[in-house]
């Protein structure tokens, strides 16, 4: 209940579900600095801090993918799990009251705001000491955890794969997704990369055009001195038998 209302409570702004997910990367990945300071060897799995933006037009998803501490399956129920806690209850009373919607993250629930976006949420996470597992959820409010068998493998930290909603693929855009994230993420410490599709046009010069031509020309060359072979052969074999019936 509480989950539907967060999504029906901030509809006219919709593009903040990127800077909580954003945030929430940062925190993981400020974790594992922190605990590298003195345990060094947390870094080994995955030596660089990083948060890449991916999306992909042909399977309408858009992935967060960040390079932080990572989730067990304990954490993946305790943190994503529990849709109606007391948060979530504050945050839902505070917009009734006429709180500002973009003080989501203050409620610890910024992370539902994914389903403003999305129809079905991934969370892909591994944890040093733990398997990968991955947790999901539909906009009805159920959620699932089980053992990651096929996904890739993440050395370490978490990918939020976001089902986009069939009338939310503006936030495919590369120029929408630049906006946003320059938007709000400008006092973020780490480095953000957005992967871009692009597509390769090959210009034809006109020397390989000539010789596309001459090579065309060549089997049409070809073609012609095969079928006056093949002609040839038939009045060949016409004469003989001619010459045959003459015998006779």
């Amino acid at each position: 209940v509480y989950k539907r209302q967060i999504i029906n409570t901030f509809y006219s702004n919709k593009e903040i579900f990127l800077r909580e997910i954003i945030s929430n990367a940062s925190d993981a990945l400020d974790k594992i600095r922190y605990k590298s300071i003195t345990h060094p060897e947390e870094l080994e799995s995955e030596p660089k801090l990083f948060i890449k933006i991916i999306p992909d037009k042909s399977n309408n998803t858009l992935t967060i993918w960040d390079s932080g501490i990572g989730m067990s399956k304990t954490d993946l129920v305790n943190n994503l799990g529990t849709i109606a806690r007391s948060g979530t209850k504050q945050f839902v009373e505070a917009i009734a009251a006429g709180a500002d919607i973009s003080m989501i993250g203050q409620f610890g629930v910024g992370f539902y705001s994914a389903f403003l976006v999305a129809d079905k949420v991934q969370v892909i996470s591994k944890r040093n000491e733990d398997d990968q597992y991955v947790w999901e959820s539909t906009a009805g409010g159920t959620f699932s955890v089980v053992k990651d068998e096929t996904n890739e493998r993440i050395p370490r930290g978490t990918k939020v794969v976001l089902y986009l909603k069939e009338d939310q693929l503006e936030f495919l855009e590369e120029r929408k997704l630049k906006d946003i994230i320059k938007k709000h993420s400008e006092f973020i410490g780490f480095p953000i990369e957005l992967l871009v599709e692009k597509t390769e046009e090959k210009e034809v010069t006109e020397s390989e055009d000539e010789t596309k031509k001459e090579e065309k020309k060549d089997e049409e060359k070809k073609d012609e001195e095969k079928k006056d072979e093949e002609k040839k052969n038939d009045e060949d074999a016409k004469i003989e038998d001619v010459k045959l019936s003459l015998i006779h």
